[in-house]
């Protein structure tokens, strides 16, 4: 999609601080960060909300986790532990229509999220 902020960054028009990337995943540092490490892993293809995932899109979601699994262990916070969150719409705190995984650690999560 042309007008995808994600989009424009896996098509390289726009340079993110990518941390990780591989032929169906790209992961980059928040320009916002919540937490100390706040990570977003997102797919190479546009899917605009989970609500518009099919049943073939179950591989990639899990390559999603996967990644931000390894990047958890790059970032030293397996052990401590982190957060991965995913928003769907608007009221769910979605602000960028294509989805992804927000990677939050290096500081106690408490709950509600915040």
């Amino acid at each position: 999609m042309s007008d995808c902020l994600f989009c424009k960054m896996v098509d390289g028009e726009i340079q993110p601080d990518v941390v990780y990337e591989d032929d169906d995943v790209l992961a980059f540092r928040d320009l916002n960060p919540q937490a100390p490490v706040h990570v977003l892993v997102i797919p190479k293809r546009h899917i605009a909300t989970l609500n518009d995932l099919t049943p073939e899109d179950a591989e990639l979601t899990g390559k999603l986790v996967l990644a931000a699994r390894e990047l958890a262990a790059r970032e030293d916070l397996a052990d401590d532990g982190y957060r991965l969150v995913m928003n769907c719409n608007a009221h769910g705190g979605q602000t960028v229509f294509h989805i992804h995984l927000h990677l939050l650690g290096g500081r106690p999560m408490g709950w509600p999220p915040g």
